[in-house]
């Protein structure tokens, strides 16, 4: 029970810490997740904020994209989760355009999967969950050139010590053909 009630209390402690930053590049999930957090409001210079963009560190919002989030990586119900990224209304954001592409990976429609990776690095061109996820779509469509691509593209954003360059490169070292489940 003590355990349930630190978890809430630390689920409670990242969402209320999503609502009231005003950048949030990368924040777990959950305390020790290494898997994509909720996207944070687009920030760069020279670009509008909108009222949309605004509405990312809504609650109810952040609470929408946890609920989806768990339900691709807790239940592994990707078609649901599907549905619930795209009625946020966000899936112009490069985490939930990626989370929608992985989703779609996962149930085997390749075609969609790809439509939104390259979403999501058209949004955001830097987004190294989306690389990480592409590139090991690559693999698994026989692409090795390109998967090697995403892989330096990684390396030159986050180094090679990251989470998502060390999963795409052990993904790598396995032989062509080997049924890749990632």
């Amino acid at each position: 029970m003590r355990k349930s009630a630190i978890k809430l209390l630390m689920l409670a402690a990242v969402s209320m810490a999503l609502v009231t930053a005003p950048v949030i590049r990368s924040v777990a999930y959950a305390a020790g997740d290494e898997n994509p957090s909720p996207p944070a409001s687009d920030t760069k210079k020279g670009k509008k904020k909108s009222n949309k963009s605004s509405s990312l560190n809504d609650p109810r919002f952040v609470a929408g994209y946890h609920t989806a989030y768990a339900t691709v990586y807790d239940r592994h119900d990707y078609t649901s989760a599907i549905d619930q990224l795209k009625a946020l209304g966000h899936d112009e954001n490069a985490a939930v355009a990626n989370l929608i592409g992985y989703s779609y990976r996962k149930l085997g429609d390749y075609k969609l999967s790809q439509v939104w990776y390259e979403r999501a690095l058209q949004a955001d061109p830097d987004h190294v969950k989306t690389w990480q996820y592409y590139g090991l779509w690559q693999l698994e469509q026989g692409n090795r050139e390109q998967a090697q691509y995403h892989l330096n593209k990684i390396a030159s954003l986050v180094g090679t010590n990251s989470e998502e360059y060390r999963s795409l490169a052990e993904a790598m070292e396995k032989p062509p053909g080997t049924g890749l489940v990632y």
